[in-house]
């Protein structure tokens, strides 16, 4: 009789046991494959990628909350951010994680393990080795690369501005991937007569002075994609609008803030083709076999207010190719 009493005591001791060991499961996980998105810092640019991650892979069937758990993490631009958020994806056994710009990336990349990661925007995957080659990335990283149209870039700015001589252009020093755009602009401007003059940052804090600087030097401003330039883009277009200066930024979203104009790969198309990209990851691809994607059309975006304050005419092409397929910010 005692037997049976112990017997029956210990089998519902595990029963109480598995159930709250399974209940701790369902509240962290849900039952659902945990897909880790880590964006680097927050400003418009990115924030639109995030936003197109989601649209692609509810395009491609997966819904956070539904079939998949989502969790989203900001860096807010901090080193140390970054190494922990993506420590917790990997204790959370992600089945794949999405980096949004490169410093985001290159941290989920140098997690032990195998866990997919998915780029989400990087200018240049081969000179920062997160990929072996675009064709073939050939370990466990693959994803979208965020490839401006620099040679449409310049020839915007030439039919704006066709007596200009010299160009400034501001970007992070210590960023691979706005490096690599910037020496692309430079070597495509000089074939056209312009004079490229750089003009390095480390921080945030170095926008204003630098700014005040080239605003003595050149009649225009290129920004390439760069997350540090992009979150003071506001402390920059102060001192170029005082010294009348247009400013050219390499993604759409500087615009609305008060850029000129740019011809553009859309930051919410990226996010998108990135996020149909982990969909086909979480299907049961292969990123070593997953072909880095780019998105190829690009957009004329204008902004008809800063053009009036800066005195500058936009003729009527300009203003066609916005309307055919971009946005006329007024």
């Amino acid at each position: 009789m005692k037997r049976l009493v112990y017997t029956i005591i210990a089998l519902f001791a595990f029963l109480i046991f598995a159930f709250f060991t399974e209940s701790k499961h369902d509240t962290k996980f849900g039952q659902k494959p945990v897909v880790g998105i880590l964006q680097t810092m927050s400003h418009p640019a990115l924030d639109q990628i995030h936003h197109g991650i989601i649209k692609g892979l509810k395009d491609e069937g997966y819904i956070n909350g539904k079939n998949i758990k989502i969790k989203f993490e900001n860096a807010q631009n901090d080193q140390s951010n970054l190494k922990s958020m993506s420590d917790q994806f990997q204790n959370d056994n992600a089945a794949a994680v999405i980096g949004i710009a490169t410093p985001a990336v290159q941290s989920l990349a140098n997690e032990n393990g195998n866990t997919p990661v998915i780029m989400g925007a990087v200018s240049d995957p081969l000179g920062t080795s997160l990929v072996k080659s675009l064709k073939q990335p050939g370990g466990k990283v693959t994803g979208v690369q965020d490839q401006q149209p620099i040679q449409a870039q310049v020839n915007l700015i030439k039919e704006i501005l066709p007596d200009l001589k010299n160009i400034g252009v501001i970007y992070t020093s210590s960023d691979d991937s706005s490096t690599a755009e910037y020496k692309e602009f430079k070597k495509i401007a000089e074939k056209q007569g312009l004079i490229v003059h750089a003009y390095t940052i480390t921080s945030t804090n170095d926008i204003e002075q630098i700014a005040q600087t080239m605003s003595q030097k050149v009649k225009a401003v290129y920004v390439p994609t760069d997350n540090t330039v992009a979150s003071g883009i506001a402390t920059l277009l102060k001192a170029t609008n005082a010294a009348h200066i247009p400013v050219f930024p390499a993604a759409d979203t500087m615009i609305k803030s008060g850029g000129l104009a740019t011809r553009a790969v859309s930051q919410y198309d990226m996010g998108i083709l990135t996020g149909k990209m982990a969909a086909q990851v979480l299907k049961g691809k292969d990123p070593a076999n997953m072909p880095v994607q780019k998105v190829k059309d690009y957009e004329t975006v204008i902004n008809l207010k800063t053009a009036k304050n800066l005195d500058i005419h936009l003729n009527a092409k300009i203003i066609h190719a916005a309307q055919r397929k971009g946005r006329i910010i007024k």
